[in-house]
């Protein structure tokens, strides 16, 4: 299993995270991948094999293999049907809302084919480039000039949904919706309309998104295997608060987390 981060164009980068690429030889015995949710949209190219994409225990569909992976609030399975081989663009909720129509909460908790976001011979255009390029450097230039051709305006941020999303970020999470927004308490319906618009879900799950990733790196770093330690050092109100958000966003607990079959995907992307 080889994965591998690439950063963005200096003049993208309010725009994009980074590029990401996976490469994964074909199993014999392939297991379900639980996919932990990440607080971030992305655009995937499937280049190898298929990827199913379990809806309940048993029935899946196949991914899209030109794809927008919405937001996420609750954990999901895949598994490879063969050979794996993708290219994806992590972008920044604010910065991918800057580039389409369509509201952000309506891509929530499922796969959306490109076409269905951007003009159908853009999008299968950029497909087709995408998937035969000679390597990842050339994919990264064909999107970056796809993405030239998308930005038109600079990128302008609602005011209040971005101190509020600086203030979830400088605070790991742990500030509640109500303190940030202290005597502009009356706006948190006006911002809860433009966070589900530009980012995909509420402040409320952001924040807790944020402060459970962060969580989830330090164990992962074996630097603390303590709960209550963790749960201290972020602000949780306790050791079970921490195990609450913990199963809400795994499906399993902290325990079992770890060295699970399960979840040597998701451990690459958080380590």
């Amino acid at each position: 299993m080889e994965y591998k981060t690439f950063q963005p164009h200096k003049d993208l980068d309010l725009f994009v995270d980074c590029y990401w690429t996976l490469q994964v030889p074909t199993s014999n015995n392939p297991t379900k991948q639980r996919i932990i949710p990440d607080g971030l949209i992305e655009m995937a190219f499937i280049l190898g094999d298929d990827i199913k994409r379990f809806t309940s225990s048993n029935k899946y569909i196949l991914q899209p293999r030109a794809m927008v992976l919405g937001q996420t609030i609750e954990p999901f399975f895949i598994e490879p049907t063969g050979y794996v081989d993708t290219f994806s663009i992590r972008f920044y909720p604010y910065g991918f809302a800057h580039l389409v129509k369509t509201q952000l909460k309506t891509l929530a908790n499922k796969e959306t084919p490109i076409d269905f976001l951007f003009p159908k011979d853009m999008a299968n255009e950029l497909e087709y480039s995408i998937i035969n390029a000679k390597n990842t450097e050339q994919r990264i230039e064909i999107f970056e000039n796809f993405l030239r051709s998308l930005i038109t305006k600079p990128l302008e941020i609602d005011a209040l949904v971005k101190s509020t999303l600086d203030t979830i970020i400088e605070s790991i999470g742990s500030q509640s919706i109500n303190g940030i927004l202290d005597e502009k308490i009356s706006l948190r319906r006006k911002l809860e309309r433009k966070f589900t618009k530009y980012i995909g879900v509420s402040p409320k799950q952001l924040g807790r998104l944020i402060r459970f990733q962060a969580a989830l790196k330090l164990l992962l770093s074996g630097e603390s295997e303590n709960l209550t330690d963790i749960a201290h050092q972020f602000e949780y109100y306790d050791q079970s608060h921490f195990i609450k958000d913990f199963k809400d966003f795994t499906g399993i607990s902290p325990k079992n987390f770890l060295n699970n079959e399960n979840l040597k995907l998701s451990s690459i992307f958080y380590k």
